[in-house]
């Protein structure tokens, strides 16, 4: 078989000079990328299998198959590029993803699936619509993060994540269900690995980040920059060995807890795992899972591993060698980075089994050496030391601005490298992706010899910066102003006065935002949900509730800022803390976990859902018979969050008035009786002599018995 094209796997130039021949181009990189993710799913033989859940901590196959079509409308709409969707149920089913906030998280809710074939008429749908859109958007060059082709680059880029997240989740599953195809050749070669042995690197200063300026799309994280110094350390000449792993497997490594991290010991009491996920052990002998087939397990081939586990290894080299030796860091990684000064897209011949240009599948480890080392990019990802951040002047792109927040909390860390799949912007050197320690990819490592601590090698900002996230921490947990109440204790107070608890179980804050509301809703209740639509908003009450305080900076005046800090023990909300569960969700599409309740409470939400009736209708599903409903709202409905015709009030209708608290009533009343009307006032602080002074209306409803 001919190898692959390497420019249809190698991401797209943002420059150029002729609009015409970089629409064909762009054109031409979105279908490549549509056909090789379907091609991918053709391996599965049976629909069945898109529905086993072959990795307990993501969806089941065929959400993904729908989930990288769905990105296109949804960026699409957001962004303003479509007036309409292609199919509503789809684009909110296939939406949002299972976070893996911990590895014993399992999501066992069962979702009402569609047939496969519903789902690839679906993505022809998509398909075609995002072509008319490449024909007849603006396209001035180069292309900008303000253009419409950079969102298109963004689901591109998106769907090669996902073609190499999903092949890992095709990995896992039982081998009557896929079948090897010839689009999608696995090594055969294997044999004995070469001893490992570490060579001397020198140490250097050196600046990461990607410039605004750069030739090729990059995702949030990857821009802005941070120094690091890094002193001389060793590094493997190879990645380490399925071979030079299975002496620490039969060492007893995974038996010996003191070569484990507490978190390692704590996944490894979960899991009772004995050896590397894709391995197998039958009658006496070792086997690998590949993609879609086992072969007698490949000695000279990369492990791979979680980090958790390439951790021990490293603890028990360290032991064995009476030396220091860990994981490389970012910064490490990016010296031996060096060593290879072509960079994608301009490879004429990839310098790794990366980018599909090869195999679908490892090979062994000593093919591609440059400088002395093997493998510094490709055959499969290395884990490092360093726990993924943003780097100075960090900022999210406003149509995706939950792609890197989520992972910013200390326990994602980085892979660098790229795999044998690793395509487009996956293969470029600035590429920057994380996971939990606990997951698997197809992710291996090298490791190094160094005295220098990596929490040590630069600063660390632990300041929030984003100036809305900010602003809603000094809201929520900031100082009063003008005399004005805290909006979220004062608003939680004024309901709970109102109403006579008979039962104080479990409380749903929806829209939490950043989460007051929910610690204080904690001080009745014995459990509180906080969901919000927002990551970035999850993300900042989450942080609270694992570290206890969160640092932010506000402005005062220009580019002057003030240095602020919430604290959950100055809060007096360290019991309630633990009371509290904060997701990221839609409250227009809520998981049916989320029931059950004695109180939801929606602050300062019902104005800014895109149908607001459609949440008022299925939210007294999920409450218990006699609990309450409170709904507060200044009612600022604005066609960006809600079109008019859903509008609830603030309207005419046959030339009269017709106010929210009409529309609230008329959708409400037929399960709920009204208790009580309150006026809420609030005051959100801008700058220093800048504030929004606003009164929400507070609603309070009782359902009927």
């Amino acid at each position: 078989m001919e190898k692959p094209n390497m420019q249809n796997t190698q991401s797209l130039k943002l420059t150029g000079d002729n609009e015409a021949q970089k629409r064909q181009a762009l054109k031409q990189y979105f279908n490549q990328t549509w056909t090789l993710y379907e091609s991918l799913f053709d391996l599965i033989q049976q629909d069945y299998a898109y529905y086993l859940k072959a990795e307990p901590l993501r969806h089941p196959l065929i959400f993904y198959f729908g989930h990288t079509a769905t990105f296109y409308i949804n960026k699409l709409m957001l962004g303003k590029y479509l007036d309409v969707r292609v199919n509503d149920h789809f684009e909110s089913m296939f939406a949002i993803g299972v976070d893996e906030m911990s590895w014993d998280d399992l999501n066992d809710t069962h979702y009402q699936w569609p047939s496969v074939s519903d789902v690839r008429q679906y993505r022809q749908q998509v398909k075609d619509v995002v072509n008319r859109v490449i024909d007849t958007m603006p396209l001035p060059l180069p292309i900008t993060q303000d253009s419409p082709a950079w969102i298109i680059l963004m689901g591109i880029e998106h769907e090669r994540i996902h073609l190499e997240t999903s092949s890992v989740i095709i990995r896992q599953l039982p081998l009557e269900y896929i079948a090897p195809n010839p689009l999608w050749p696995e090594c055969h070669d294997s044999g004995v690995a070469e001893p490992n042995q570490l060579i001397a690197v020198a140490g250097q200063k050196i600046t990461l980040g990607k410039q605004e300026s750069d030739q090729t799309y990059g995702w949030d994280n990857e821009y802005g920059n941070k120094t690091f110094k890094v002193a001389d350390f060793k590094a493997s000449k190879y990645l380490v060995t399925n071979q030079e792993y299975l002496a620490f497997v039969m060492a007893g490594g995974y038996q010996t807890a003191h070569f484990w991290s507490e978190e390692g010991q704590a996944w490894l009491a979960y899991t009772q795992a004995t050896m590397p996920r894709f391995w197998r052990q039958r009658e006496g002998k070792w086997w690998q899972r590949n993609l879609t087939t086992e072969m007698p397990l490949p000695l000279n081939w990369p492990v791979e591993v979680n980090q958790l586990e390439a951790k021990a290894f490293c603890n028990w080299k360290s032991e064995q060698n009476q030396s220091n030796i860990r994981l490389l860091t970012e910064a490490e990684w990016y010296i031996l980075r060096q060593n290879i000064p072509v960079d994608a897209p301009d490879w004429q011949e990839a310098p790794g089994n990366i980018a599909l240009a090869y195999y679908a599948s490892s090979c062994p480890t000593n093919r591609f050496e440059h400088n002395g080392f093997f493998d510094i990019i490709g055959n499969v990802w290395q884990w490092t030391e360093t726990a993924i951040d943003g780097f100075n002047g960090f900022a999210v792109h406003p149509l995706y601005d939950d792609f890197s927040t989520p992972t910013f909390d200390g326990k994602h860390n980085l892979i660098k490298g790229g795999s044998w799949i690793s395509t487009g912007n996956e293969a470029i050197a600035s590429s920057r992706y994380a996971f939990r320690r606990h997951f698997y990819q197809h992710a291996g490592f090298r490791y190094v010899e160094s005295l220098q601590n990596p929490a040590q090698m630069a600063e660390v900002n632990v300041y929030e910066t984003d100036e809305l996230i900010s602003q809603y921490l000094e809201f929520h947990y900031g100082a009063e102003y003008f005399g004005v109440a805290n909006f979220c204790v004062n608003g939680v107070q004024q309901a709970l006065s109102e109403i006579q608890l008979t039962h104080t179980a479990k409380a749903l804050d929806i829209g939490c935002s950043v989460g007051r509301a929910s610690f204080e809703l904690a001080k009745v209740f014995d459990h509180v949900d906080g969901i919000d639509f927002s990551a970035r908003f999850i993300q900042q009450a989450y942080a609270l509730t694992e570290q206890g305080e969160k640092r932010y900076t506000i402005r005062t005046e220009g580019d002057l800022q003030e240095f602020k800090s919430a604290s959950l023990a100055k809060l007096g909300y360290q019991n309630e803390a633990k009371k509290v569960n904060f997701m990221q969700g839609d409250a227009c599409n809520l998981k049916p976990i989320y029931t059950g309740y004695d109180l939801v409470y929606a602050s300062n939400l019902i104005d800014r859902l895109q149908d607001p009736k459609h949440f008022l209708g299925s939210i007294g599903q999920r409450i218990n018979q006699g609990g309450y409903l409170v709904i507060a709202s200044p009612y600022t409905w604005l066609e960006d969050y809600t079109p008019k015709e859903k509008w609830l009030g603030g309207i005419k209708i046959k030339g009269e008035n017709f106010t929210t608290l009409d529309g609230l009533t008329e959708t409400l009343i037929g399960q709920f009786e009204l208790v009580a009307v309150k006026e809420i006032p609030f005051v959100i602080r801008e700058t220093k002599r800048k504030f929004q002074h606003s009164i929400s209306e507070m609603t309070i409803w009782r359902k009927r018995q």
